[in-house]
């Protein structure tokens, strides 16, 4: 999972990286907040750590910049030493997910950010995932495409559930070989191998393919009828 860090004071935002990045996360770093917004438009995130206090660009400011103009949903965990009710809600009223004042424990932090990924990944209350005619239980890791049961091998199940969570995004290859394989990255050809088996079992009655690839960055889940050309 990937977290941007956007925090000004040398000593939080070393802490922060290597709690993070202890904790499996990768994580990048801005010290201001243009460069805050221009690293958070760049990539895809899963979450966003955000001091409010920054130069260049207040994180406010950043956060409604995010919402408002580049329409991300991006968690945003707020990080701030302004500890009123009065603070807090203005935080929220920008966009923020969640709100943590200065000084907190790591632990804490992992945690609300955790919670805030599982939300964005729609994984804490929703049973069933569905993107056009596919449907996924995961309670049960049972798929169906038009009603038609799927058996799907777990590492291709896996695959199926991270495209699911948000349909339209490109995720990159070493961002998926990750999810499902963590630590022991497979070979060059074990994913793509994987997509090929999950696309079959997809198309096996004739229906349109919804995994396109994108050349040189990875694979996305396309609504019918709205493959790129």
């Amino acid at each position: 999972m990937k977290v941007l860090i956007v925090e000004d004071d040398p000593a939080i935002a070393a802490n922060l990286y290597d709690y993070l990045t202890s904790q499996g996360y990768q994580a990048d770093l801005a010290t201001n907040g243009t460069n805050g917004l221009r690293l958070a438009l760049a990539d895809t995130w899963d979450a966003i750590l955000l001091d409010l206090s920054l130069p260049g660009m207040d994180g406010l400011t950043l956060c409604r910049q995010l919402r408002e103009q580049a329409h991300r949903d991006t968690p945003v965990l707020m990080l701030t030493a302004r500890d009123t009710l009065d603070d807090k809600l203005t935080g929220f009223g920008h966009g923020a997910d969640d709100y943590l004042v200065k000084p907190f424990s790591l632990k804490e932090v992992g945690a609300r950010l955790e919670a805030q990924i599982k939300r964005y990944r729609g994984r804490v209350v929703a049973r069933q995932m569905r993107f056009a005619d596919v449907l996924l239980d995961v309670s049960t890791l049972t798929v169906a495409r038009s009603g038609r049961p799927l058996r799907l091998p777990p590492k291709c199940l896996q695959l199926l559930r991270i495209l699911m969570q948000d349909p339209g995004r490109v995720f990159g290859r070493t961002e998926l070989e990750t999810e499902v394989w963590g630590d022991a990255l497979p070979d060059s050809d074990t994913l793509r191998s994987h997509v090929y088996s999950l696309r079959r079992a997809l198309t096996a009655d004739g229906e349109e393919d919804l995994i396109e690839t994108v050349h040189g960055i990875g694979y996305r889940l396309v609504a019918p009828h709205a493959r790129a050309s």
